[in-house]
């Protein structure tokens, strides 16, 4: 598929990079990405800042990781590389310099000559919009990024941002990375995604699997060995993640699926949603998140998680 307004052909579903570095090594995660992309994915996300809160970390390690990658790989070309800049230390700021400083960083660490997709990793009020659509023009006319896009930014400032760059005849945002899932959905559903949808903007969901939650491995009276597991738990405190668990359940067991695949293909069937954002730190938790392109929901059933996760 076509990313939103951009030329970039993804596929439907996005490995997140945020574990590179940190819970997978260079060796695991060699091995991770070598099995998505010989299962025909080729759109990989990570940012400046991953993996910097790890121990020994500084930022950057997960674009080292994927740089060394496709290096060793040679298949530069088949893959849509995205990144993202505004959180690190040192550049947690989207001011003009910085946002070209970021950068020109991440291509060192990358190893390539352009970025297909830039985001502001998290929008910066003090910065007018004007600013910031203005720098990454700069660099989609230096030929250093292809497409530009924008994550944890709110309606007003997306829509400003928008116009602005239609007036005059900027690169514009031609997707949104929003934090989405089952459990999580007032952040997106309403406003932000009616700005999306009125431009033909794409939504690029993060914490699709709300951090784990929705595999189903979670369960009342479970211990699960992750360095997610304290935020993924905190939905077995809440009645509504009980009942997304039934649903999932329910709606898993009729396809012979993972509830992983049917909480993918239920936000892949959203409106807006053009590919799910999920990350393994094995090639063997790989399988239920590839699956979700492949399965296909009822109507019923896609109401059924709706209503649960209400």
């Amino acid at each position: 598929m076509t990313l939103g307004t951009s030329d970039l052909a993804v596929s439907p579903l996005s490995l997140g990079g945020n574990v590179f570095g940190w819970t997978a090594d260079t060796e695991q995660s060699f091995a991770v990405l070598d099995a998505y992309a010989a299962a025909g994915g080729n759109f990989i996300d990570t940012a400046d800042v991953y993996s910097a809160w790890a121990p020994g970390n500084s930022g950057g390690e997960s674009e080292t990781i994927i740089g060394q990658w496709l290096r060793s790989r040679g298949d530069r070309d088949e893959i849509v590389v995205a990144t993202k800049v505004g959180m690190l230390s040192g550049l947690d700021n989207l001011r003009p310099e910085t946002i070209r400083q970021g950068a020109e960083a991440s291509l060192r660490r990358l190893g390539v000559e352009r970025i297909d997709l830039f985001y502001t990793h998290r929008d910066d009020p003090a910065v007018p919009v004007e600013e910031i659509v203005t720098a990454l023009d700069g660099l989609v006319r230096a030929g250093k990024v292809r497409a530009v896009a924008a994550s944890n930014i709110g309606p007003e400032r997306l829509a400003a941002s928008l116009e602005f760059a239609e007036r005059e005849g900027l690169a514009k945002y031609v997707a949104v990375q929003p934090h989405y899932n089952l459990v999580s959905r007032a952040t997106y559903e309403g406003p932000l995604a009616e700005v999306v949808a009125a431009h033909g903007l794409a939504a690029v969901p993060y914490y699709a699997l709300a951090s784990g939650f929705l595999t189903g491995k979670y369960r009342p009276g479970t211990t699960v060995d992750s360095a997610r597991a304290q935020g993924a738990g905190a939905h077995l405190d809440d009645p509504r993640g009980l009942r997304v668990l039934d649903a999932l359940d329910e709606v898993a067991a009729a396809h012979g699926a993972e509830p992983a695949s049917v909480a993918l293909a239920w936000l892949a069937a959203q409106p807006t949603v053009a590919a799910p954002l999920a990350s393994a730190r094995t090639p063997e938790q790989l399988p239920p998140l590839l699956a979700a392109a492949a399965l296909r929901l009822t109507e019923g059933e896609l109401k059924l998680l709706t209503d649960a996760s209400e």
